[in-house]
């Protein structure tokens, strides 16, 4: 008897992989994807498609797996210039989705990247190349990561670049708002430099609609600009007390930390808001000084925007969070903050999805000595005062999605400028879209991708290792809570190169299923166009078809012997690759039935026409 099924009593005990390959080559179809048949590229590797870049993320996994580090920060830099610093501090759209979580967790892909970027040999230098100088300028206004990735990728394609900053040193908010013990400024400076040295002129200090306005750039012409501006301005809140100058904004706190500004923070500090500014702000005020730090927002515990790992870490160092409260009142005593009143929030969103929140009758008062808002970014947008071509709702420059081209020809704008809340990952994306946009626009191809490292397909012998569906997650290395608290040194220290190779082994490989063939049943019965094929053919009277290497008709013959026709056809030096054969009494009849059926199909004869009308006719 022939016995089906796995070798254990469930997969796991078995040592299936997950990889879902066998889904694509069961041959009858009992095999499926959960949720049917027909899945989608999402749905078949979702950590690429869920990534804003769709970097090749199981091909880098897989060469750190082997130990070839270098190779795999070679793939991950087809796609973005700031490896390192996305190793850091990316949101990690592609782990939410990542199978292995369906399995026990998803793998630290992020860790991995930064893993490969802190090791860096210099490969991807290599391959890396320029194309040919073109008589075209093009400005970017802003050195954050939108309008670094943008000069980047236009440089490589030939195109003269200035980038405008208004601050002192470029990376925008990767510099002055990200702190320090997350994102080291000397990373930083070490990926911006490797794009400035490709010969971008930066200009420092210079702020548009201050310094200079749009105009200007076109009179100095420039074929194309790119406004990059990003959003950093504080919301404000409108309640009681709250002109007070104990209360501070989230953004301009991290800026001035970030400049090296002194900021001596008083003993009780109380944050308003729940995303990852909110607790960017608190563990920062506690490095400032502040002795008891609180983060209050209106959403419950769970429903906080800021993600998980980043609240944890606040917790770890003992940042308290009141959620589900929501500030009503400013208390203070002779100018001074004492404390803030809080009411339940019952109610967030209204009816049509927007932040509206309504409260219940419970109260609270939390004693502070001073408030940090952080409660979103604004876009600041002076210069539209005096160019009314380029339209703004909402704060937030209009473009077109697929090119990101405002109303005014030749200007284009993306980031947090365009959309908000933006993300560093979708910052770069768009960077990427812009200057494949303008290139195009200036008569190049568009095409910003390059290959940097040549891989070959995965090893279809994946083979067997025992307990791989109970292989956990591995743990980055942080340090202690207690010492976080007494400066900005980085708190994550990265894996080692045995975790890293570990934690690489466990992706399922969800992109083999990319590298199998067409499943052969049921089977085409078409043979090779041989001798030996054609000996096997019998002696009836039958239609036979030729096809060429790409499997496309050259030919429909009747004939009264399909062999001897066969083989005839092959003496006369026929270049075909395939043959099939239909045997029928009628063949004359098949013959041209087969032939009707081709014209109504592709419009002309098989093989162009010409010998086939001489032989039907």
């Amino acid at each position: 008897r022939i016995q089906v099924g796995t070798l254990g009593s469930t997969l796991e005990a078995s040592g299936c992989k997950f990889c879902t390959a066998c889904v694509a080559v069961c041959p009858t179809g009992a095999l499926r994807d959960r949720g049917g048949p027909g899945k989608k590229k999402a749905d078949l590797v979702p950590c690429e498609e869920a990534c804003p870049v769709h970097m090749d993320i199981p091909g880098y996994l897989r060469l750190i797996a082997e130990g070839k580090a270098d190779e795999a920060l070679a793939v991950i830099r087809e796609k973005v210039p700031f490896p390192g610093v996305l190793g850091r501090v990316c949101t990690r759209p592609c782990e939410t989705v990542c199978k292995r979580g369906e399995v026990n967790a998803p793998v630290s892909i992020c860790a991995l990247k930064r893993y490969a970027a802190d090791g860096e040999q210099g490969l991807w230098k290599e391959r890396s190349g320029m194309a040919e100088e073109t008589d075209r300028k093009v400005a970017v206004i802003g050195a954050g990561p939108a309008g670094l990735t943008a000069a980047f990728y236009l440089r490589k394609k030939g195109h003269t670049i200035t980038v405008f900053e208004a601050r002192k040193r470029p990376g925008g908010m990767l510099r002055y708002g990200i702190p320090a013990y997350r994102l080291p400024r000397d990373v930083v400076k070490t990926e911006i430099d490797h794009i400035l040295k490709m010969g971008i002129q930066l200009r420092c200090g210079e702020c548009l609609g201050k310094d200079f306005n749009l105009y200007r750039l076109e009179g100095v012409r420039f074929d194309a600009v790119f406004l990059a501006l990003g959003a950093q301005v504080s919301h404000g809140i409108a309640i009681e007390g709250a002109d007070s100058p104990d209360v501070l904004g989230a953004v301009e706190l991290l800026i001035q930390v970030a400049q090296g500004e002194q900021m001596d923070l008083r003993d009780r500090v109380v944050v308003i808001g729940g995303g990852n500014v909110a607790v960017d702000a608190a563990r920062t005020a506690l490095r400032c000084g502040a002795r008891e730090v609180t983060m209050v927002c209106p959403e419950g515990r769970e429903d906080m925007p800021a993600y998980g790992w980043e609240i944890e870490d606040a917790l770890e160092e003992g940042i308290r969070i009141l959620p589900g409260w929501g500030p009503t009142r400013i208390l203070r005593k002779d100018q001074g903050v004492t404390g803030i009143e809080l009411k339940e929030c019952t109610v967030l969103f209204d009816e049509e999805g927007r932040v509206s929140p309504r409260y219940g009758k419970a109260e609270r008062i939390v004693g502070c000595d001073q408030i940090i808002m952080a409660i979103g970014q604004a876009t600041d947008l002076p210069f539209l005062k005096d160019d009314d071509r380029i339209r703004a709702h909402r704060g937030l420059i209009v473009v077109d999605r697929i090119t990101l081209q405002t109303d005014a020809k030749g200007i284009y704008a993306g980031g947090d400028v365009t959309a908000l809340p933006g993300t560093l990952i979708q910052a770069i994306a768009e960077g990427r879209r812009a200057a494949s946009s303008i290139d195009t626009a200036l008569g190049g191809n568009g095409q910003v991708d390059e290959i940097l490292f040549e891989r070959g397909g995965p090893d279809p012998r994946l083979g067997r290792d025992d307990g791989f569906v109970r292989w956990l997650r591995e743990q980055v290395p942080k340090l202690e809570p207690v010492s976080r608290r007494k400066g900005f040194a980085e708190v994550s220290m990265g894996f080692s190169d045995e975790q890293a190779k570990a934690e690489a082994r466990r992706c399922l490989q969800c992109d083999l299923r990319r590298y199998l063939s067409a499943n052969p049943f049921p089977p085409e019965w078409k043979h090779a166009f041989t001798r030996e094929n054609i000996l096997t053919v019998p002696d009836a009277e039958g239609v036979f078809r030729l096809y060429d290497e790409d499997q496309r008709v050259l030919c429909i013959t009747g004939t009264a012997n399909l062999r001897e026709g066969l083989l005839d056809t092959l003496k006369d030096g026929w270049e075909a690759r395939w043959f099939d054969v239909e045997q029928t009494k009628m063949y004359s009849q098949r013959e041209s039935e087969r032939i009707q059926q081709y014209l109504q199909e592709h419009g002309e004869m098989p093989g162009a026409g010409a010998s086939d009308l001489d032989e039907l006719f």
